[in-house]
C-alpha cells in the first residue's frame, strides 16, 4: 500500500467526532497524517496545529469543516495543491468544488472512514 500523506482539516480530539476516527485510522493503516483543528491536542500521537502549517507533497486533504468555515481555507488548500479534496458528509459544497477543478485538483465527495475500510482510499 502507498504512504498518502493526508491533512485531516477540522481535526477533533474529540473520540466520537468522525475526524478523530479518521486520524487514528489512516495512523493505523500507515498514512503519514497532518492535522488542523480548533484546538491543540494530540489524536493517535499526530498533533493537531491550530494554524495553517506550510503543506508539500500533499495527497489528500480530507474536509472535516461546514461550507461556511471552508472560505477560510480556499486559497490554502488551492495553493497546497493536493491530489484530492475529499468532502467527508456534512462538508459537501459545490462552490468549492468549481475552484477546486479549475486548479485540477480532484474532487471527491465521499467518506474517509469508508474508504479506508473497503480498501479504497
Amino acid at each position: 500500500m502507498k504512504n498518502k500523506k493526508t491533512l485531516v482539516l477540522g481535526a477533533s480530539t474529540k473520540p466520537d467526532r468522525y475526524a478523530y476516527k479518521a486520524i487514528s485510522l489512516l495512523v493505523e493503516k500507515g498514512h503519514s497524517v497532518l492535522a488542523i483543528g480548533q484546538n491543540a491536542g494530540e489524536v493517535a500521537g499526530i498533533k493537531i496545529q491550530t494554524k495553517a502549517i506550510p503543506l508539500k507533497n500533499i495527497d489528500t486533504i480530507s474536509l472535516y469543516l461546514n461550507p461556511m468555515r471552508q472560505r477560510d481555507y480556499y486559497n490554502y488548500i488551492v495553493e497546497s495543491k493536493p491530489k484530492r479534496v475529499i468532502f467527508n458528509p456534512g462538508t459537501e459544497n459545490p462552490e468549492f468544488y468549481q475552484l477546486l477543478e479549475l486548479n485540477t485538483i480532484k474532487v471527491e465527495v465521499a467518506c474517509t472512514l469508508v474508504l479506508l475500510t473497503t480498501n479504497q482510499y
